[in-house]
């Protein structure tokens, strides 16, 4: 490849994934997928040209459930992660760790020889795999089917143990699991996360010391804080090792929770996620979780007893909620969208800055952090 091949990006601002203020004058030079220097405008070597008015590291969702009309959940195949992946891009995503939540029996080995497949043909934008249950508490179900819960196996800590071939992550309720379990996944190289759970500040405690990395969607299907029992919330909010995704959609979470949870866990904990649904980039569509028919209405995605089933929510949209209702900054939003996530996968010294050696997946956005553009290791 010669410099007149590279892709050079030029931002009026550019948000990096470490400084507070924005930089200006700045062209990042991609070259092979990564991002060869970041350097002065005027310095910019020949090169495609690629102008937009923000530029922030690749946003990366690490809780999404379906998009463009389809759920990773009713077709575990390498074509629903492209149509989901598509449909996340439109919001500025561009890395998703598609999400298989609670199905019956060992039916999330479909997900992971989905993803297995997608990985080694190097699908755009998939990083992996995210597993939310079915090793979950029975007394927080949520949407998912409660029939479908159940308790985790030595034969699926085997199965788990094999991976995907990529950044894996489960949610899980450590209450339910047995001794020792949560080491063993951590060891097999899995990322894991509380959620749907009532675990008390003790049992969180021995997750975390087990290798527990964070809790999923953050006040939802969790136990609660209260005076003399931290439960889940409290447990993260306490334990400077766990990261938490918090869904920033105005529904899932009230506002003065959102402004709470930044002040204590910071941007450097707390990362956004959509927990996106069909509905993401094809509102009309439908779809059932459970047996039951989701409906949109106002943005609420809900079954007939008014039960949250996921969002209908984009990256973008969740960054500017994040700056509206929970008092974030503009460069703590962006990192909560990019740096957080990558460095709560594990996935740091790769993705989520925009800095020389990074893979080249770049985030563009008007004035107002509307998405209209991504860079996605470095194809646009």
């Amino acid at each position: 490849m010669t410099d007149a091949d590279d892709l050079i990006v030029l931002p009026e601002a550019l948000f990096d994934g470490e400084a507070e203020a924005p930089l200006a004058d700045r062209a990042i030079v991609i070259r092979e997928g990564r991002i060869h220097d970041v350097t002065k405008a005027a310095h910019a070597p020949p090169g495609r040209l690629l102008r937009a008015p923000v530029a922030a590291p690749g946003f990366i969702d690490l809780q999404i459930n379906g998009g463009g009309g389809v759920m990773f959940n009713d077709a575990p195949t390498r074509d629903t992660l492209r149509r989901m992946a598509r449909a996340a891009r439109r919001g500025g995503t561009a890395h998703i760790l598609p999400t298989f939540i609670t199905a019956p029996d060992s039916s999330y080995l479909a997900a992971m020889q989905a993803v297995r497949e997608a990985l080694a043909e190097a699908e755009p934008g998939i990083l992996g795999l995210h597993l939310e249950g079915p090793f979950l508490s029975p007394a927080r179900p949520g949407i998912h089917p409660p029939s479908a819960v159940q308790r985790l196996s030595e034969a699926d800590l085997d199965a788990l143990c094999e991976g995907v071939g990529g950044p894996f992550l489960i949610t899980l309720a450590p209450e339910e699991a047995p001794p020792g379990a949560i080491a063993r996944l951590v060891g097999a190289g899995l990322r894991v996360f509380a959620g749907h759970s009532e675990a008390d500040h003790a049992a969180m405690r021995r997750a975390a010391d087990e290798g527990l990395s964070g809790g999923t969607h953050l006040f939802n299907a969790m136990s609660q804080i209260m005076g003399r029992a931290p439960g889940v919330v409290g447990s993260l909010f306490d334990d400077d090792r766990l990261f938490a995704g918090i869904i920033a959609d105005d529904i899932h979470v009230h506002p003065a929770n959102l402004r709470l949870a930044l002040r204590v866990m910071t941007e450097r904990r707390l990362y956004l996620v959509t927990d996106a649904m069909a509905t993401l980039d094809a509102p009309e569509a439908s779809f059932t979780v459970n047996g039951k028919t989701i409906s949109q209405k106002d943005g609420r995605l809900a079954d007939a007893e008014g039960r949250l089933a996921g969002a209908h929510l984009a990256m973008d949209e969740a960054v500017r909620n994040m700056c509206r209702l929970g008092g974030a900054s503009r460069a703590q939003a962006l990192r909560m969208a990019s740096t957080t996530p990558a460095e709560a996968l594990g996935l740091g010294a790769d993705l989520g800055r925009i800095a020389p050696g990074q893979r080249a997946s770049i985030t563009l956005l008007t004035r107002d952090l509307e998405a209209c553009g991504t860079v996605v290791d470095g194809v646009c």
